[in-house]
């Protein structure tokens, strides 16, 4: 096994934990090279060059945004970006040592956060430890001229707003725990926000066609910080969550703000939840386009159109 460790220093807690993680990896006698990001979307460069040379383990100390550039390093594009990605090497595997602001994909394969020692003895225990194999969600935006993977939920309004706050945060915020960070950006990006037309299509067949607050694509149980969007969602059951809140004021934003974390927001009729392989997401003109949020980092804009791969990807569990 050969066993590639991406680490982004610029995560909450990586600088942290990289020393503790390597004695106990060092002690192990696993063998590993180490790599260090340099910039955004330099995981997926690294990871899909480690791939190419014969590495089958790809483990990442970071949040869900480094996770979610390494995972995209697992496939190749085609330039027909309507022609879906294809993996590099279907044996090939993801692990998580996470060390993020909202770490939401591990606290969602978990049902809740555990601690990262349980992650690197799972990494330690790797030839022993079941495999999972989990979807993945394939994004076209920016008029479809752009692709990429989103392995656990996309949210757009003041979803996309929100992370777009907080991947700006800099360092005395990255100090706070991710929850407070996610719920101050939230507030913020609240007080700014103007609702606008958003038609939302799930496997060919109108969802919704509304003034829009917020709408978010889930494949994991988590994000934001653990807010749990679709209290249904599941990783590996070849399904998005669709998730789309119109009409609501601010008060009521706030409101279920405060409920979203137990999922108790899907009790407001004004909040719709759909389920299905496919999503598209328009806005119709450019003053009303959003940015789009995947995994914690801004892909582009709307309008976007979802795709999931279903079991495409590998992680040691």
């Amino acid at each position: 096994m050969r066993t590639l460790v991406i680490i982004n220093n610029a995560a909450a807690k990586a600088r942290q934990v990289w020393p503790i993680i390597q004695t106990q990896l060092d002690s192990a006698g696993i063998k590993y090279e180490a790599y260090q990001t340099k910039a955004a979307g330099d995981a997926t460069v690294k990871t899909r060059a480690a791939l190419k040379s014969g590495v089958t383990t790809i483990a990442v100390v970071g949040g869900d945004g480094t996770l979610s550039e390494a995972a995209e390093g697992f496939f190749e594009f085609s330039d027909n970006n309507e022609l879906l990605p294809s993996p590099l090497n279907p044996h090939a595997r993801l692990a998580i040592l996470p060390a993020g602001t909202g770490d939401d994909f591990a606290r969602g394969l978990r049902s809740g956060r555990a601690s990262l020692q349980s992650w690197v003895q799972t990494l330690l225990t790797a030839n022993e430890t079941k495999t999972s194999q989990v979807d993945v969600l394939y994004g076209r935006c920016d008029n479809f001229r752009k692709s990429f993977i989103c392995i656990n939920a996309s949210t757009m309004g003041i979803g996309g707003e929100t992370a777009s706050r907080v991947a700006s945060h800099r360092e005395l915020m990255r100090r706070f725990p991710g929850e407070v960070r996610f719920a101050l950006a939230a507030f913020s990006a609240l007080a700014g926000w103007r609702e606008r037309r958003v038609r939302v299509t799930v496997d060919g067949r109108e969802m919704i066609d509304a003034q829009m607050n917020l709408i978010g694509v889930a494949n994991g149980l988590y994000a934001g910080g653990g807010m749990m969007l679709s209290p249904d969602a599941r990783p590996d059951d070849g399904k998005l969550d669709v998730v789309a809140a119109s009409g609501l004021t601010r008060s009521q934003v706030v409101t279920e703000l405060s409920r979203v974390h137990r999922g108790g927001h899907i009790r407001n009729p004004k909040v719709k939840i759909s389920r299905g392989e496919t999503v598209l997401i328009e806005t119709f003109s450019d003053k009303d386009a959003m940015p789009i949020e995947a995994d914690g980092n801004v892909r582009g804009i709307t309008p976007v159109s979802f795709q999931v791969l279903r079991g495409a990807l590998k992680f040691v569990m």
